[in-house]
């Protein structure tokens, strides 16, 4: 098929009037200057889809349920114990239903590679079931199902505490050793059968692995994609000065051989020393800024880190907001509000252009995937937006959709297969309706 763009975001660019031909679930061919034919799929502006490099599906159930203050004061700490309930009650399912909403929602949205920190795996009882990897399969069956392409991050959690500290009883379904996380491994490979799909893995936190189990992950399983939940909030922080002497991020990159490969999921209170230490291991930094200000956990040190060559990507972790534009506006403006300026992540040019060059950059490397861009040979996963005004400067449409308002996603390929169009997903209503069904039974 050929898709023709009046705009496309290519490697070097805007480019007006681009024919992009697409075969095999890959772009064909590029060609910019040319009109358009009437057998032609037409759109406004076309760019590529956006890698989401840290999602918790299930916790799309309980989105804009944990918005009610209790007594004392609400925090992370908090909202987990409500995270906990629902996460006691969902069955397999239950996973897949609420895990396919919340990927029509990211497609719908412009994300077109889901990174899933998966760390439901047992059964609600805590006993692992018959295939340990059931619930991971109920991911991949979702993402199957929907078309976006899947990284699957299955989570070991084997402690409640820094130090080895034993886990709660709210925790009994996340729980390994390294042999059983060995097992788990070797049957999500089985389920995954697509070509577009990777399997990473993601020690929980340094609560949840020690540093003996976070290096035995890595030489176990090298060249993956490895993520891990690092210096979130204030208290991780002080746990982790009481029981070692160093900050989380000082400690990560002192005990386990972070680099290329790894993500560090939010990474949000650092000194400048773990700052540059990030920055010069090549890591991701993982920020999921809706989350980030929803839970109340702080702000990303955004300028320095990308004055020093850093990495980041985006993601929409407890999916209480499922949104590109959303993320990256508010990644932007907390550095705002921090800094007392404006146009905060970029040193020269349009914000909007920098922040989503800079982000689908970060978050294939974080999730071991091909190149997002408008090339021959890159995967079609391709985003058209609609611009109401009919706008002819392209320089500024991304600018536009993410500050502005009016700009919406109107049609996603993924892989090649044209899976939202005038803005809704070929499968909403039916995969809607069983999320539905799912939620009125739990809530």
């Amino acid at each position: 098929m050929r898709i023709h763009a009046e705009a496309a975001l290519l490697p070097d660019g805007w480019h007006q009037n681009v024919a992009l031909d697409l075969k095999g679930g890959v772009i064909a061919a590029v060609t910019p200057g040319q009109p358009a034919r009437p057998e032609d799929t037409r759109v406004q502006a076309l760019i590529p889809g956006m890698p989401n490099l840290h999602s918790h599906a299930f916790q799309r159930g309980f989105s804009g349920l944990t918005e009610t203050r209790g007594p004392g004061q609400d925090s992370f700490w908090t909202w987990r114990e409500m995270m906990y309930r629902f996460a006691l009650q969902l069955d397999p399912e239950g996973m897949q239903a609420i895990a396919a909403m919340a990927a029509v929602e990211m497609l719908e949205a412009g994300y077109t590679r889901l990174g899933e920190f998966h760390y439901l795996h047992h059964a609600p009882d805590g006993h692992p079931y018959a295939d340990p990897a059931e619930m991971s399969g109920r991911i991949i069956a979702a993402a199957e199902e929907t078309g976006i392409a899947l990284t699957h991050l299955p989570v070991f959690y084997a402690h409640g505490g820094f130090g080895g500290a034993a886990a709660n009883d709210g925790q009994r379904r996340f729980l390994h050793d390294l042999d059983a996380f060995d097992r788990l491994m070797e049957r999500c490979q089985v389920h995954l059968t697509r070509k577009q799909d990777r399997l990473g893995l993601a020690p929980h936190s340094l609560r949840a692995a020690t540093p003996n189990e976070i290096r035995h992950l890595a030489a176990r399983w090298p060249g993956r994609p490895f993520h891990i939940h690092i210096a979130e909030q204030v208290k991780e922080v002080e746990d982790s000065l009481a029981h070692s002497g160093a900050r989380p991020v000082e400690f990560l990159l002192d005990q386990a051989p972070v680099g290329p490969d790894w993500c560090l999921i939010h990474a949000t209170h650092l000194t400048g020393t773990e700052v540059t230490g990030i920055a010069q291991s090549g890591a991701v930094a993982g920020l999921c800024p809706v989350t980030e200000a929803n839970l109340g956990d702080g702000i990303f040190a955004a300028p320095e880190f990308l004055a020093q060559g850093g990495v980041f990507g985006i993601g929409t972790d407890s999916n209480v907001a499922i949104s590109v534009a959303e993320e990256l506006r508010m990644l932007e403006y907390s550095q705002r509000l921090a800094h007392l300026g404006r146009n905060i992540c970029t040193d020269a040019g349009s914000t909007g252009l920098a922040l989503f060059n800079a982000a689908l950059r970060g978050g294939a490397q974080a999730l071991g995937a091909p190149s997002p861009e408008l090339a021959p040979g890159a995967p079609a996963d391709l985003v058209a937006l609609e611009d109401p005004m009919e706008l002819s400067h392209a320089e500024s449409l991304l600018d536009r959709w993410i500050f502005g308002h009016g700009i919406a996603v109107a049609d996603v390929w993924a892989a090649g297969a044209h899976v939202v169009q005038d803005g809704q997903h070929h499968q909403r209503d039916l995969i809607r309706h069983a999320a539905a069904k799912v939620l009125r039974k739990l809530i």
